[in-house]
């Protein structure tokens, strides 16, 4: 392999790795918190990409109506159970979101305002699925909420056909620069996804340390019962923990759009990749997983150079050394207890 083509082949698995990485992270912070793997992340993926291809294009993303829909449920449930202060946040916070994307088709908007319009549509879609699909099932097992979340991505694929149609989609990128190091060049884009990855890390390492509701998802991931005895609210917990698994899907649409097309259950597959890099962190160790996700980002880039067609299963029987590895290291439960 020459030099050019393994610098360019490390380039485009970094790339993808930090990518990888908030979707792991995202996977991690659900799950800890709730115990759902929320493999519907990756349909966000895909929410998140068509809704800005449609803003940019002045159509009205499905999504809206979708989480208008969703907002009207939880706003009539909270009103029936005589809590008003609801009608700003299930009432006036989406009707004014709604406004302000019919106002972007309408009229157009540059595209840093689509983005936004698109973040905070998919990041609030977040609470609403968690509180409508899990909430209900309160301290079931493991089995049923992956139940569930099957159920939900079959759910939400389906949407995505009916809202946004088959065809695959591309967003334009973050900036067009690019930048000469050694024989290869640096694309703009590929610096910006390393650069949101590094502030998004940052900014979420600083909410769990600092404020305290990240304080409130590190207690109650570490001990359920125990945050609820000390009055953390596991329902607000909960919601919280989707909302920022659907901003790091969010974000991940964003930013993977311009690199590679995406169609209405695309994401599936690329969240499915996140979601093996954190079993690789055992599905509790963040710098395992952001360490696995670059390594699944690594595999799949030279697994395509060598043998494409075989890409797919090289990366995901990753997972069987990993998952053997697991159970050797924490033994067999019977012998423990």
């Amino acid at each position: 392999m020459e030099e050019t083509i393994f610098l360019a082949l490390l380039q485009d698995g970094l790339t993808t790795g930090a990518i990888y990485v908030l979707l792991a992270i995202g996977l991690l912070i659900a799950f800890t918190v709730t115990r759902v793997i929320f493999i519907s992340q990756g349909d966000l993926v895909s929410f998140a990409a068509l809704t800005l291809a449609s803003l940019i294009g002045h159509h009205m993303p499905g999504t809206v109506w979708m989480l208008d829909f969703l907002c009207a449920w939880a706003l009539a449930l909270s009103l029936a159970r005589g809590r008003w202060d609801a009608l700003l946040s299930y009432g006036l916070a989406p009707a004014g979101l709604t406004l302000g994307c019919w106002a972007a088709v309408r009229y157009g908007v540059p595209t840093p305002v689509s983005m936004l319009l698109s973040l905070t549509i998919v990041t609030a879609l977040g609470p609403l699925l968690y509180r409508f699909a899990y909430e209900p099932l309160g301290e079931a097992s493991m089995l049923p909420l992956l139940i569930v979340s099957m159920a939900l991505h079959f759910v939400l694929i389906g949407i995505a056909l009916y809202c946004f149609g088959a065809e695959g989609v591309s967003t334009p990128a973050l900036t067009d620069a690019s930048f000469d190091a050694g024989p290869i060049g640096v694309s703009g884009q590929s610096l910006c996804v390393g650069l949101v990855c590094l502030v998004m890390v940052g900014a979420l390492r600083w909410f769990s340390v600092s404020t305290l509701y990240g304080k409130a998802l590190r207690a109650a991931a570490s001990d359920r019962l125990g945050a609820r005895l000390i009055g953390v609210d596991h329902a607000l917990s909960g919601r919280v923990a989707f909302a920022l698994a659907s901003f790091a899907a969010a974000v991940s649409g964003l930013l993977i759009a311009p690199i590679t097309p995406l169609a209405y259950d695309t994401g599936f597959e690329i969240g499915l990749k996140g979601l093996v890099a954190a079993v690789i962190g055992g599905l509790a160790s963040y710098p395992l997983a952001a360490a696995g996700a670059l390594a699944v980002g690594l595999l799949e880039s030279f697994s395509g150079f060598w043998a494409s067609e075989y890409r797919n299963i090289i990366v995901f029987s990753l997972l069987i050394p990993v998952l053997i590895w697991l159970s050797l290291a924490r033994g067999n439960p019977e012998d423990q207890a």
